[in-house]
């Protein structure tokens, strides 16, 4: 499934909606780190698309179904989001005092896996969610609160 999206910050936010709504049929609880975790990611990488390219872009999401997965529960999610630009994604080392220049160390922290490709005259940036994954910690906790209290927000990220 996708979502196409504009190269306007307020895309973010409609993002994350629809994020947010895919996630009702996929076996994976809205309250569940996973979930939480997903969230956060789609307003990184839509973000960098929409602040850093000034092009469209396109964000893909490849969900469980409620039927699917392992017996144990386990399952991966994959978050995609591909734009217009060539320039590579590059991880930056943000003072204590920037406003900005995280968004890929979040991604890296969070994702279990992460990377990117060129895709035609622009790129692919994806990450990968393991529910059974025993090193995540619900966004929520990792960021001071919960994601409600970022709702409003477009994260600023390289």
């Amino acid at each position: 499934m996708q979502l196409e999206i504009r190269p306007d910050p307020t895309e973010v936010g409609r993002a994350r909606r629809w994020a947010r709504s895919r996630l009702a049929g996929s076996g994976i609880a809205a309250d569940e780190p996973l979930a939480e975790t997903l969230i956060l990611l789609v307003s990184e990488l839509v973000t960098n698309a929409v602040v850093h390219t000034g092009c469209p872009a396109v964000l893909r999401l490849s969900l469980p179904g409620a039927d699917r997965g392992d017996p144990d529960g386990s399952v991966t999610v994959r978050l995609e989001v591909a734009d217009a630009s060539d320039r590579a994604p590059v991880p930056r080392c943000a003072d204590g005092d920037a406003t900005g220049g995280r968004g890929l160390a979040l991604v890296d922290g969070l994702a279990d896996r992460w990377g990117w490709s060129p895709e035609g005259a622009g790129k692919r940036i994806w990450c990968e969610l393991d529910r059974c994954s025993e090193t995540r910690q619900s966004a929520a906790v990792a960021y001071g609160g919960g994601l409600a209290s970022y709702e409003g927000l477009a994260f600023e990220a390289v």
